[in-house]
């Protein structure tokens, strides 16, 4: 026979792992190819109207991929949902989806978006010939942030990938893409 406290706790449980799976069908995805390539040119932009780091890496980068709406969500047990657009040489070269999961002290909801810039051939192969990129295995990437960005030269940029998160709203209580696994989509 089931306490209350057990069964509060049950429902408490597949509240959780309920209402984040709920976000992940409304708003995290763009409803068509076209739309959804607007979105990310849109976000690009205006990631290189507030980050000059991100313009200035952008120039050597071979690739560009952009997750212009992330949603994020958690109460014990969390996950986040996007999709996004890859740009070589300003072209559409592919549609990407980005998911995570996570489990522990966490309570909250919110969205952002981030750009990948894949800034070398190696990198690039990589999204290309893995059955799914998990952030954190195979190429470096470098989480960038406002201060970071100053002190970048063709030198300097060593790593295999570099991401900047932006436009983030809501209230969570960290945000990170490392876990994150990206894997490409068909969209019509």
């Amino acid at each position: 026979m089931l306490t209350i406290e057990r069964a509060l706790r049950n429902a408490f449980l597949m509240l959780a792992v309920i209402v984040p799976l709920g976000l992940f069908s409304t708003g995290a995805q763009a409803e068509t190819a076209q739309e959804l390539t607007q979105s990310a040119r849109q976000s690009l932009e205006q990631l290189y109207r507030t980050d000059p780091a991100a313009t200035a890496i952008s120039k050597q980068a071979k690739a560009i991929l952009v997750f212009p709406n992330i949603i994020k969500a958690g109460l014990v047990f969390g996950g986040a949902y996007g999709e996004g657009v890859l740009f070589k040489d300003s072209k559409v070269d592919g549609y990407y989806n980005s998911v995570s999961a996570s489990w522990g002290w966490q309570a909250g909801a919110q969205s952002y978006g981030y750009v990948v810039f894949l800034m070398n051939d190696k990198a690039l192969q990589y999204l290309h010939k893995s059955d799914g990129w998990e952030v954190g295995v195979g190429p470096t990437v470098a989480v960038m942030d406002k201060g970071m960005g100053r002190n970048l030269s063709s030198t300097t940029l060593q790593d295999d990938a570099y991401a900047f998160i932006f436009d983030q709203k809501g209230l969570m209580v960290s945000l990170s893409i490392e876990g994150t696994k990206i894997s490409q989509i068909k969209k019509h």
